[in-house]
């Protein structure tokens, strides 16, 4: 081999390790832009925090308009108390996390902790109802009695009109208050108990919400589907990994051994 075929040899390596370098670094430059996106994601999939977040703002009676969330208008949409809120939020916590959604369970053993739970939270909320429950002030309770009063009243007023009776609506008003005088109190307890048992009904759906959120972290887990999951994404990861770094096929860098 002369001076001239060695001098060839010599560039055509320099070349080589030339495209070696520039290739490693851009499989760093790429790495470096795929780990974080790979670590969002994996986080992104096991943070829960966001769903107890929404789940609190349920729970408070909040409704979500046009992506922010705003504070219920009337007591009416307001069942649980602050205590009852916590109570309800604190126990879900201990659930959706990724503890349980990298569990690995079967669905027998789903369905026993899905039973022991509802139970459980039933009989916590029924020897507790008096401070779950938010229950209306005495007065939210005036302010009903006066507003059905009110609507009684111009009732009457429009059966006079119909009749061709002459009336006026605040004499009308008194009446109905001189007929109730001597039960206002009885009056206002029964408006109580009424707003309770409206808020009884709306809990059994909170309830069934509650619990289906639950199962749904239990489902993830099932079999170690969650924890398979990300398993199976970091090996792609990592084989994309080793795939961007190895030579081609044809022939690498080396332009002699394409021959």
């Amino acid at each position: 081999m002369n001076e001239e075929e060695i001098a060839t040899r010599q560039q055509e390596i320099d070349i080589a390790r030339l495209g070696l370098a520039q290739q490693e670094q851009q499989n760093q430059q790429e790495q470096r832009y795929t780990e974080p996106q790979e670590t969002s994601m994996i986080k992104e999939q096991l943070d829960l925090g966001e769903e107890l977040e929404r789940i609190d703002y349920l729970l408070r009676g909040f409704t979500l308009e046009r992506g922010e969330w705003k504070a219920p208008t009337t007591q009416d949409l307001v069942v649980l108390s602050e205590y009852g809120v916590h109570l309800i939020r604190n126990t879900i916590a201990w659930y959706l996390n990724k503890n349980t959604l990298l569990s690995n369970y079967d669905e027998d053993t789903i369905l026993t902790k899905m039973l022991d739970f509802s139970n459980d939270l039933n009989d916590t909320i029924f020897m507790e109802y008096e401070k779950v429950f938010q229950y209306p002030t005495t007065e939210e309770c005036i302010t009903v009695l006066e507003e059905r009063i009110q609507k009684r009243a111009e009732i009457a007023q429009y059966a006079l009109k119909l009749v061709g009776k002459d009336s006026n609506l605040e004499e009308i008003k008194r009446e109905k208050i001189k007929e109730i005088e001597d039960r206002i109190e009885n009056e206002i307890e029964k408006i109580k108990e009424q707003i309770i048992k409206s808020k009884l009904k709306r809990f059994l759906m909170v309830m069934r919400q509650v619990q289906d959120a639950i199962h749904s972290t239990y489902l993830r887990a099932l079999h170690g589907t969650e924890r398979s999951s990300l398993r199976r994404h970091m090996s792609v990861t990592e084989t994309k990994g080793i795939g961007n770094s190895m030579p081609t096929k044809h022939g690498g860098f080396f332009p002699w051994s394409k021959k």
